[in-house]
């Protein structure tokens, strides 16, 4: 009997011992990340992730539209709209009060009939006209046509340059001017459009900036006031402006065709005592160019970080 109990003990043991080995034989077969053919399982993941990258890069871009206006897309806006001619598509009032557009909403025309009617009408429909002023506020870009209907300050107003003797040291002076107005145009003699956006300007290009004025005036069929111009110009000067770039020997006119108004200028005197101005493009510690004048053309270009 006890030999009998002793054979059923040592089946009983080799079986038990074969069973967990089968189980572990088994456990293997069942995680999903053990097949070979995971990374066809992981095919709807990956689908799902470029479809939220997408949606990211969406609402990215959404959000860049919605932000405010950034520093250099202003001087964006400065170079590529400014001087630029356009065709009048509606008449529009003399004066400081000049016209309040509403940005991305219909022109209220009857508001528009009644300022001219009050104020007189310094530009007609079918006017080829010019940009010759922006200036940024907080909800609104202000627009001046022809010269505006705000009057002129004289930039020596605000200028004054260090003398021998004088009790300003020589060098230090710095002062920003307003936009130039072209040849031809009186200031105050135009129109001052007001774009306003009830909320802080958004970030902008010249793209942006022409669609919303284009309820009263087209841009799509004038040819730019530089391009006009620089078809006079020598080879290599012209080849410089249609590159966007700065060369020695450029006029102010020629800095202007190619990279637009500086932000900043600055006057002073050079060692020698030559009267010198520095055109300061960007803001530090973003790229940063400097265009020096000596005289009526350029002398140096420099640009930091290089």
């Amino acid at each position: 009997m006890s030999n009998c109990l002793a054979i059923a003990l040592v089946f009983l043991l080799f079986a038990d011992a074969d069973v967990p080995m089968v189980y572990r034989l088994r456990a293997r077969a069942v995680p999903v990340a053990d097949f070979p053919s995971g990374e066809e399982i992981a095919i709807l993941p990956l689908i799902l992730s470029a479809g939220q990258q997408a949606q990211k890069d969406v609402t990215a871009q959404a959000k860049s539209k919605n932000s405010a206006l950034r520093p250099e897309s202003r001087l964006t806006l400065v170079r590529y709209v400014s001087g630029e001619f356009a065709r009048a598509l509606k008449p529009l009032p003399a004066g400081k009060e000049g016209f309040l557009v509403n940005a991305g909403q219909p022109l209220n025309q009857q508001l528009l009939d009644r300022a001219v009617a009050t104020h007189g009408a310094a530009i007609h429909t079918g006017d080829t006209v010019q940009i010759t002023k922006l200036e940024f506020r907080g909800h609104s870009i202000v627009v001046d046509v022809n010269g505006g209907g705000r009057g002129k300050h004289s930039w020596r107003e605000h200028l004054q340059i260090g003398m021998v003797g004088s009790p300003f040291p020589t060098g230090s002076t710095t002062t920003t001017r307003p936009d130039s107005v072209p040849p031809g145009i009186q200031p105050g003699a135009g129109s001052t459009v007001f774009l306003e956006f009830n909320k802080t300007v958004p970030d902008l290009s010249p793209d942006d900036l022409k669609q919303l004025l284009a309820p009263i005036l087209d841009f799509s069929k004038q040819r730019s006031a530089s391009v006009q111009w620089v078809d006079t110009l020598p080879p290599e000067m012209k080849k410089a402006i249609q590159d966007r770039r700065p060369v020695v020997g450029m006029d102010r006119d020629m800095v202007i065709a190619a990279i637009g108004k500086p932000e900043r200028k600055v006057r002073e005197k050079d060692a020698e005592g030559n009267d010198i101005e520095d055109w300061i493009y960007g803001q530090p510690p973003s790229k940063t160019m400097f265009v020096r004048f000596m005289g009526e053309h350029v002398t140096k270009i420099e640009q930091f970080p290089q």
